[in-house]
């Protein structure tokens, strides 16, 4: 496992709450991310960056997170189904 980075306070990262993911800024020119979910269910405060071996500590009281939203598998199908159409 590589060193962390940085330590980031949570209200310094971007959220998506469609997505429910954190995202912040890499020096590489990707980002690092991190789901609310892993943050919730599993106390992660790492975030990864896809492109490079950076990680990030992310700063954070539980109570400081949104609230996780379950989505349906049914709209994530008709997501797929619509997306399948489009490519015909």
């Amino acid at each position: 496992m590589s060193l962390i980075y940085e330590e980031i306070e949570l209200e310094d990262m971007d959220y998506d709450p469609k997505e429910q993911i954190y995202t912040y800024p890499c020096p590489c020119g990707d980002n690092f991310y991190i789901l609310l979910e892993d943050m919730v269910d599993n106390d992660e405060d790492i975030a990864t960056c896809p492109s490079c071996t950076l990680r990030i500590r992310i700063i954070y009281d539980d109570g400081d997170l949104p609230e996780l939203t379950e989505e349906s598998s049914d709209s994530d199908e008709d997501s797929d189904d619509d997306n399948i159409r489009r490519m015909k």
